[in-house]
């Protein structure tokens, strides 16, 4: 059976304004976004016993994701504070609680070498993993947000197969040099989700763009994550790049008309 795992950052998204809790985080919106997709997925990762704790793994498996490898320690779930301005997130302070210890273990690895791919991000704390996943013969993606030249970035690139970044410009030469740099560096696919102006693509040597769907927007929140798990869910079921590409985006769409990430 097809499966994605997605592994590391969780969080608790605060609107203090609205004083409404979300689950959310890079990782745990990938694995939501797949199950809604008609995918498999787990989630791998590390929770609080605090009530946030309970919130975000009583949310997951009402979406029908496994946590059968979520740890519950002693300790505060992450938080991340958030501020919508017209649409816009608008991200505050960060409490990474018992995520900042977060690492892979023998158990953990070996679960997830029953997947089609591993999914992780810039903040989930396991690029120093990344190489024993592909090792196993799990192919992994990253998502490198919008920081592609994060140190982080620099020690995961090496055993990464796809990686995302997002950036606000269009598709241009500039963007397309900075696309090939990252595909040198180890991915066989780099992927830039550019907001208004659509995604582009980096594979087998040529640039793939996909135009961006009109829609209104209620909360930006998660629609990265959202694309690449629908991307991602297509890739392993055998779809060309331009067909995954178009997964995503009707999927980001789809997010971007929602209060939260999910």
């Amino acid at each position: 059976m097809t499966s994605i795992v997605a592994v590391g950052d969780n969080c608790i998204d605060y609107y203090a304004a609205l004083g409404v809790a979300r689950p959310g985080g890079n990782a745990v919106n990938v694995a939501v976004n797949t199950v809604r997709h008609g995918g498999t997925a787990a989630y791998v990762g590390v929770v609080g016993d605090d009530p946030h704790g309970v919130l975000l793994l009583d949310a997951l498996r009402a979406e029908g994701v496994d946590v059968s490898h979520v740890r519950v320690v002693p300790g505060a779930t992450a938080v991340t504070q958030v501020e919508l301005v017209d649409g816009e997130r608008v991200l505050g302070d960060y409490d990474d609680g018992v995520q900042a210890d977060f690492r892979l273990t023998e158990e953990d690895l070996a679960f997830v070498a029953g997947h089609d791919l591993l999914t992780a991000g810039l903040w989930g704390h396991v690029e120093h993993d990344l190489a024993a996943v592909r090792a196993l013969g799990v192919p992994v993606a990253f998502d490198c947000a919008t920081e592609p030249g994060n140190p982080v970035v620099d020690v995961a690139l090496p055993s990464v197969d796809v990686a995302f970044f997002s950036t606000d410009g269009p598709s241009d030469a500039a963007l397309e040099d900075r696309m090939v740099g990252l595909a040198r560096r180890g991915p066989r696919l780099v992927v830039a989700t550019l907001g208004e102006h659509g995604s582009a693509a980096w594979s087998d040597g040529a640039l793939v763009t996909c135009p961006a769907e009109v829609t209104s927007v209620v909360d930006t929140m998660g629609a990265g994550d959202s694309y690449i798990a629908a991307f991602c869910w297509a890739m392993v079921n055998g779809a060309p790049v331009a067909e995954c590409m178009r997964a995503g985006t009707r999927s980001a769409t789809r997010t971007l008309q929602l209060d939260g990430a999910w």
